[in-house]
């Protein structure tokens, strides 16, 4: 970040997507009534369906308590007429409360219910919502766990996973309540204007003189957030970054090195001023259209008032039914002040919820297909062959081309080359990960695509150059390599543990392996990545797969733990066929065949003797690293003219 400009993907308020698909179609862009009545429904639907999911009694029962709430609200207002009308009439004050007296009662049993109705549903509530969010968060997190990784590799997919999961979840929570309340505002003012109706026809006419001003002044206001939400969200968006750079862990470190807490501050504050400048101006013309909708309203309130005159002048309205009428003004305006502030920070909110849709579906879209017809997959493949493959992550850019080659079961083969060169890439395209733009890959003749993908993965296991740091105890971390494993007093687990020096790790930790490996918790401790790793080696192993992948599995071990984790490398190649990525050319010269990939091209394999004699883009690397390393060609076995 340089200077106060933006890059456009900042300036560009991700939420807004949606927003432009909009504006892009005939009649589209603005807040339009019905683009406000469509955002409501884009949120009311999705939201009745989680709840029907998540509690439908409990949902069915806060929407008829709502309902009877409206009820108990008209016949409420009807009833205070009849309570009027004797404390109204003529005689002593004691004849005309006892007159009233049974009326009386049945409205404060009307009150009690409606009481009894508004405390049914808050608890209804109580309940709903953390259920909600446990399901809306759920289904999220399911789509992203199921569809194919390449979909991780597509930028416009990763960003709207975590619009969804970032903005999305938290407003479909926030959003139930503005359903709610939207909805007990709606009854309130039906059962108003029900209400008058009955007393009179031209009564609810003369609710609308004073409903409609403050109606236009909520809707204003809408219209003055929803222009300037770019500008919020934008400048929004670099107050939080730099706050979060600020307080976060990782950045601490750096931030003190670099003498750069000045720099933050002050790249904090522009943006924080400018948000807060932006904010002012607009709650400024908030206001001023609130107040004239509230001096129309006014005027609306005078029209209502001398209207009710009239009608008690020409008899057609009985002074106690004008009462009512007043009471009826009273609560259908505050009633109205409720369900449009609920529709504005509704229609706010839907921007949101329509991400967390739009993910779904998306993601749905995502989810790899099961070939109709799928085998499970052999128990232990006996030939391995990749015919012509290619692949690219991004179409016009390939990564693999054209690789050709075979790997018997037993062996142990060895992907080598320079960064780029497409080695962890074929390695995940060995692992069912990603699949072929082109080619196919075999196990005993048939193509691994066509195999149950549950039992394609239980034959594999793969270590990757940078693990996971699950933030969970030490014995997770090697467990979950395969979960479902039974492990009677962690026998294998402490076994693999032991194979890859993870153990010398565990005897370390304060707990064990309980101990939380996570400083964000109470207790936990946080590992070097050389200690990373070697959990890291040691869930691998418990995994206990026939095929084992291993993408520079010791890359950041010193050298006493790498040698250890290559002991238990060739302990266990026994029975199984190991595909080894790595840099570290020495580690390579017992393999069965080497694999030397440059450019995502195959172009070199062969044992490490053959290769040495080729003298070629292989035996180069092999003397490179031995002078790198003060080593005489000899000692890897070389063989050069």
């Amino acid at each position: 970040m340089s200077g106060d400009a933006l890059s456009p993907e900042l300036e560009r308020p991700y939420w807004r997507l949606q927003d432009e698909a909009d504006a892009a179609r005939p009649g589209g862009g603005g807040l339009s009534a019905t683009r406000l009545l469509g955002r409501l429904a884009q949120a009311a639907v999705p939201l009745w369906q989680l709840l029907r999911a998540a509690a439908p009694r409990a949902g069915a029962g806060l929407l008829l308590s709502q309902l009877l709430v409206g009820a108990v609200s008209a016949a409420a207002l009807l009833l205070s007429t009849r309570v009027l009308e004797p404390l109204l009439a003529g005689g002593s004050a004691a004849e005309r409360l006892q007159a009233a007296l049974p009326d009386l009662l049945g409205l404060a049993g009307l009150l009690a219910l409606g009481l009894a109705l508004e405390s049914a549903s808050a608890r209804a509530r109580a309940h709903l919502v953390p259920q909600l969010r446990r399901l809306a968060e759920e289904r999220l997190f399911r789509a992203s766990l199921q569809v194919d990784l390449a979909a991780f590799d597509d930028p416009g997919f990763y960003d709207q996973l975590h619009r969804a999961r970032d903005r999305g979840v938290l407003h479909l929570e926030g959003a139930l309540e503005c359903a709610l309340e939207l909805l007990a505002g709606a009854i309130a003012v039906l059962a108003a204007l029900l209400a008058l109706a009955w007393l009179h026809a031209l009564l609810p006419p003369l609710l609308l003189l004073v409903l409609m001003p403050q109606a236009w002044a909520v809707w204003s206001a809408a219209r003055l957030q929803y222009a300037s939400m770019a500008t919020t969200v934008r400048l929004s968006r670099e107050t939080e970054m730099m706050a979060e750079l600020a307080t976060q862990r990782e950045a601490a470190a750096e931030i003190r090195a670099q003498q750069a807490p000045d720099f933050v501050i002050e790249a904090y504050a522009r943006s924080a001023d400018a948000l807060r400048d932006h904010l002012v101006s607009l709650g400024l013309a908030e206001a001023r259209r609130q107040s004239q909708g509230r001096w129309l309203a006014g005027a609306g309130l005078a029209l209502t008032l001398a209207g009710l005159g009239l009608l008690l002048q020409a008899g057609a309205l009985p002074l106690a039914a004008a009462g009512t009428a007043v009471l009826a003004l009273r609560s259908a305006s505050a009633a109205l002040e409720r369900l449009t502030r609920a529709a504005h920070e509704l229609f706010e909110k839907s921007l949101y919820i329509a991400d967390y849709q739009d993910f779904l579906r998306q993601a749905e879209q995502r989810r790899p297909a099961c070939p109709q017809g799928a085998l499970p997959a052999p128990a232990q493949p006996g030939t391995i062959r990749v015919e012509d493959l290619s692949f690219a992550y991004q179409p016009g850019r390939p990564v693999l081309q054209a690789i050709n080659l075979e790997i018997q079961a037993g062996q142990t083969v060895a992907l080598v080359g320079e960064n780029g060169s497409g080695k962890t890439t074929l390695a995940k395209l060995l692992a069912g990960l990603y699949q072929p733009d082109r080619g196919r890959i075999c196990w005993d003749g048939q193509d691994m695509a066509g195999f149950e993908a549950e039992s394609r993965a239980e034959r594999i296991a793969m270590v990757l150059q940078d693990p996971v740091r699950w933030p969970r105890s030490a014995r997770d971390n090697v467990r979950i390599g395969r979960h479902t494993r039974p492990d009677p007093e962690d026998r294998a687990l402490r076994a693999a543990a032991r194979s890859a020096r993870a153990d010398e790790v565990v005897a370390g930790l304060p707990q064990g392996w309980d101990t939380v490996l996570s400083r964000y918790f109470r207790g936990g401790q946080d590992l070097s990545g050389g200690q990373w790793q070697r959990l890291a080696v040691a869930r691998g192993l418990f995994r206990d797969a026939p095929l084992v992948i291993w993408d520079e599995p010791t890359a950041p071990l010193d050298a006493r733990a790498e040698a250890a984790v290559y002991d238990s490398l060739r302990q266990l190649a026994a029975g199984r066929t190991v595909v080894l990525i790595t840099h570290r050319l020495a580690s390579v010269r017992a393999a069965d065949r080497i694999f030397f990939m440059e450019r995502g091209r195959l172009v070199e394999q062969g044992r490490h003797e053959e290769l040495m004699a080729l003298n070629g883009r292989y035996a180069e690397l092999v003397r490179l690293q031995n002078r790198l390393h003060a080593l005489p060609d000899t000692d890897m076995g070389a063989t050069h003219d």
